[in-house]
């Protein structure tokens, strides 16, 4: 992390240093008092609960000082204390300080569907040349990216960074915290619209990661998207394209599902089609692999530097990992969220997956505005197309999903629903079959990591 001195850090933040020792020197940056680290600097932002009620269980904590925009009792005698107008703008001003002196280039991740897995494997790509710093977890609001770009070390040189939104402006703040010198915009689906209200505004909201690029930055849009060729006509500069279209700068064709052994495809990059296989099982995990050769090819990395890190790229935790169970039950683990889009493409991917049968445990998806029960629906509908064998519905709008899968021809008991994951958790277990494939998928909300921890503990191996 950036060493900085408080009277630095008062400076770049907009402050004044109160009380401490202007040459004391901070390696750490946090806003919750329960998880700061010895020896780092608390800044009091106004949430839920108001940090500035907590400065004192920060200093407990082993914080060295606070940013606080109020009076506030002091610790002890070598606290320091900066006085700034606003705490979170003080924040955000420190980050983009710290990241205008390291002159790290920027890569910025947003989009409806995929930004968290794109983000991991554009930084393992660029980590095979670069040293790299990504935001961690789902860290991307006003608050995290902030934080996140407060861990930049002297040597990093790219700073890979996820912008998330559910409103208008959002993303704008972010952009001018760290102007990205590669936009990425995964795509635009149904999501936040209980906030937003309609694709055409979740498009807008997306292209404020355009408009905040560097001058002489690329914009890396998805070509299979019909939002992407209208979000290039705001690229000022250099425009770069991937999936699974012709035109795509970055391309997949000839998608072949080879089973648990994962995905066979021709990839297009620099120019050169080669043949790729890799142990991924969706067809979404293959769109945010292109989405990060995008971002390389805006960086102009060599194929020879992409290659090294390609063997090793896997999902994360909850996002379509594979556990393997006793009685050969295997369980698709894309637990972390869902939408429409999201949904939709694991339900078309993971049906090419050998089993006795296919079980799909399916969630409510949320913040998706006036239409949502007709997107459960045509969830349920399509499960039961597709050929699944049995649809269960956790949450009160997956009744939906359920509804719309008996319209596809499965019966009642083909598609049982439960009010919450924890009820799911317990009865599911006792409707599985040895052989069965499980894919479990919902929106954070609805927790449904519960009924993989009980699957797992249920079905150990001996």
């Amino acid at each position: 992390m950036a060493r900085l001195s408080a009277a630095d850090i008062a400076a770049a933040a907009g402050g004044v240093l109160l009380r401490g020792n202007p040459a004391a020197s901070f390696l750490s940056f946090g806003i919750d008092s329960r998880t700061i680290e010895p020896g780092g600097l608390f800044f009091a932002v106004p949430a839920r609960r108001d940090g500035h009620d907590f400065v004192a269980a920060a200093a407990a904590g082993g914080a060295a000082g606070a940013v606080v925009s109020r009076e506030v009792a002091v610790p002890g005698p070598s606290f320091a204390l900066i006085r700034v107008d606003d705490t979170v703008a003080a924040l955000q001003r420190l980050a983009r300080s710290v990241l205008a002196a390291s002159g790290a280039k920027v890569v910025g991740i947003t989009g409806s569907v995929g930004k968290t897995t794109t983000k991991d494997f554009t930084a393992d790509i660029l980590g095979a040349s670069f040293r790299v710093l990504k935001s961690e977890s789902n860290l991307n609001n006003h608050l995290g990216l902030a934080l996140s770009v407060l861990k930049l070390e002297p040597g990093h040189e790219v700073a890979v960074l996820e912008m998330g939104m559910s409103a208008p402006g959002e993303i704008r703040t972010l952009v001018s915290i760290a102007p990205p010198d590669a936009a990425v915009v995964t795509n635009v689906a149904p999501v936040h619209l209980e906030f937003l209200g309609g694709l055409e505004a979740v498009a807008e909201a997306k292209a404020e990661i355009i408009d905040g690029l560097k001058p002489g930055g690329a914009a890396v849009l998805n070509s299979d998207d019909s939002w992407g060729r209208i979000l290039a006509r705001r690229a000022g500069g250099r425009v770069i394209f991937f999936g699974f279209t012709e035109s795509a700068e970055v391309r997949a064709s000839d998608l072949t599902f080879a089973g648990y052994d994962g995905l066979r495809f021709r990839l297009t990059y620099d120019g050169t089609d080669r043949d790729i296989r890799l142990p991924f099982l969706t067809e979404g995990l293959v769109r945010n692999l292109l989405a990060a050769l995008g971002a390389a090819r805006a960086l102009n990395l060599p194929w020879a530097a992409v290659e090294t890190a390609l063997a090793g790229l896997t999902p994360a935790h909850n996002r379509g990992r594979v556990v393997r169970l006793a009685r050969g039950v295997a369980v698709i683990d894309d637990s972390y969220n869902s939408s429409p889009l999201a949904l939709a493409m694991a339900l078309k991917s993971y049906i090419h997956l050998p089993a006795a049968r296919r079980v799909a445990v399916l969630g409510d998806m949320l913040e998706l505005g006036p239409g949502e029960q007709t997107f459960h629906e045509e969830a349920g509908r399509t499960a039961g197309r597709l050929g699944w064998n049995m649809v269960a519905a956790v949450g009160p709008r997956s009744r939906w999903i359920a509804a719309g899968a008996r319209t596809a021809g499965l019966s009642l008991k083909e598609t049982p629903e439960f009010e919450t994951s924890e009820e799911a958790a317990e009865k599911i277990p006792g409707l599985l079959r040895p052989g069965d494939l499980v894919l479990v998928k919902g929106s954070r909300g609805v927790r449904m990591e519960r009924l993989v921890e009980r699957l797992a503990a249920q079905f150990k191996e001996s």
